[in-house]
């Protein structure tokens, strides 16, 4: 499901999503923890993602399923939400990412944990194996390990002379360890050299910005993580004020002005998981539940971004692409 299906939902969300979030179901009614780190303004779609596939599969939100919504700026913040949905004894907590599971997983071994675009299970030691999770976390996975070491590659096309990437990292986010060791043998691949910059908040976007422009970086790689996804407009708005080609592995950052993406559709992903939610409320157990990867993966080009930067893209790149926004 494309995010344009979602454009009347999303508008119909925002105004009850404050109706839904005080209905008070009876004490029947199993509840789900959505636990997610970023501003509230950007949890509407996948709020409204995991809705959808919910009611498709019969579960009306204040009827028969309720859902308490707990998001966090910081990730200290992050940590005290996630022990107040442990403490509610809720049914199951849908950590949509890595972060979010790396964050509840030492919380509890009992409460089943849905992820929906895990970077890396198997890299960060959420799961056992794809198969067989062998314990109480379980979902789907974005590849982000494998889609990154991809996302370089396209980028040194439409960079041939690029001798040195910047690498923007989150190191809050668990998966970003494998991340940057694909980066590594990639960049070494590709013989480039890599200048990694670390945040653990959007106040710090901008230092790394300008230490990556004063190290003269050909161009940045975004790596997707809960506060760089959610924090869209903010990486948008420095790579036009520092005339910075970016990739990222998010589809977000490019519809909000980043220069281009290469990423499965994670609302799409967020809509599946409401899957292993229904079996896991019918009895199944998260350990026997196999990880389900994503298996479609777009390439987006802001080509509005890459004439304000000065980059001319390649037609012929152009029409390689899922989506240019002109």
């Amino acid at each position: 499901m494309r995010r344009r299906e979602f454009i009347t939902l999303v508008g119909l969300a925002t105004a009850v999503w404050p109706l839904a979030a005080r209905a008070q179901p009876s004490q029947n009614v199993p509840r789900i923890g959505f636990l997610r780190l970023g501003p509230t303004s950007s949890h509407t779609t996948r709020i409204e993602a995991l809705r959808v596939g919910l009611r498709e599969l019969g579960y009306i939100e204040g009827k028969n399923i309720a859902i308490e919504f707990r998001w966090a700026e910081t990730i200290e913040q992050l940590s005290r939400l996630a022990t107040e949905l442990v403490r509610m004894h809720v049914d199951i907590i849908f950590a949509t990412s890595s972060t979010e599971v790396g964050i509840v997983q030492p919380l509890t071994q009992t409460i089943p944990i849905v992820f929906a675009t895990h970077a890396d299970p198997i890299g960060v030691g959420h799961v056992a194996s794809l198969a067989r999770p062998g314990a109480n976390i379980t979902g789907l996975s974005m590849l982000m390990t494998e889609m990154a070491a991809k996302a370089m590659e396209v980028f040194k096309e439409v960079l041939p002379h690029a001798a040195r990437f910047g690498i923007l990292f989150t190191p809050t986010a668990p998966s970003h360890v494998p991340m940057l060791q694909a980066a590594e043998s990639v960049g070494a691949k590709l013989r480039i050299v890599l200048h990694k910059e670390s945040v653990r908040s959007v106040d710090e976007f901008a230092t790394a910005f300008a230490a990556m422009a004063r190290e003269r970086v050909d161009g940045v790689m975004v790596h997707g993580a809960s506060l760089t996804g959610t924090h869209t407009e903010r990486l948008a708005e420095l790579t036009l004020k520092h005339r910075l080609p970016t990739m990222f592995t998010i589809r977000d950052n490019v519809q909000a002005g980043g220069l281009m993406s290469y990423s499965p559709d994670l609302l799409d992903l967020t809509r599946r998981a409401a899957t292993y939610i229904d079996k896991i409320l019918k009895g199944a157990k998260p350990a026997d539940l196999p990880v389900e990867q994503a298996t479609k993966f777009e390439l987006v080009v802001n080509n509005k971004t890459a004439k304000a930067i000065g980059l001319t893209i390649p037609e012929s790149f152009l029409l390689r692409a899922d989506e240019v926004i002109e």
